[in-house]
């Protein structure tokens, strides 16, 4: 069997490259155009804007060979000694409801401590080295007698 002259080869080669590569341009124009459209028209509707939203840690070891831990970010922090629970917030509007979820592992009902006004929920727990603290702000009113 006759092979190609290795200067066939390359065109082919750079051809097939080429036609992947314009494909790839055409698809990421496409791309940064259905973008620009959904962010002009979410800034025209006046939705607000938030974030971006940064957390992070880095370890170093110190120089006694003691981990070093460093968080860093814009994520508001909880008190000291608290950890910020998972929480779900969802509106309900056929029933008229806004439910608040919060994962609260290793405490029990009794534990938990709830304060709330017409546009937050405050969320406290303990339960021995277990203590969790967040305030939720809600997206819509809510009447604290009903709830």
């Amino acid at each position: 069997m006759d092979e190609a002259p290795t200067g066939v080869m390359t065109v082919y080669w750079s051809r097939w490259f080429r036609r992947i590569m314009e494909d790839l341009e055409r698809e990421f124009e496409m791309f940064e155009r259905e973008l620009d459209r959904m962010l002009s028209r979410v800034s025209k509707e006046g939705a607000e804007v938030i974030g971006p939203y940064v957390y992070g840690f880095s370890v170093t070891i110190g120089p006694e060979g003691v981990p070093i831990v460093r968080t860093f970010g814009n994520v508001p922090r909880a008190e000291e000694g608290y950890r910020t629970p998972f929480v779900d917030v969802i509106v309900d509007d056929k029933a008229n409801q806004v439910r608040v979820i919060a994962e609260l592992p290793g405490v029990s009902k009794e534990d938990i401590d709830i304060n709330a006004t017409e546009k937050t929920v405050e969320i406290k727990a303990e339960r021995g080295e277990r203590k969790y603290r967040a305030v939720v702000d809600l997206p819509v009113e809510v009447d604290v007698g009903s709830a």
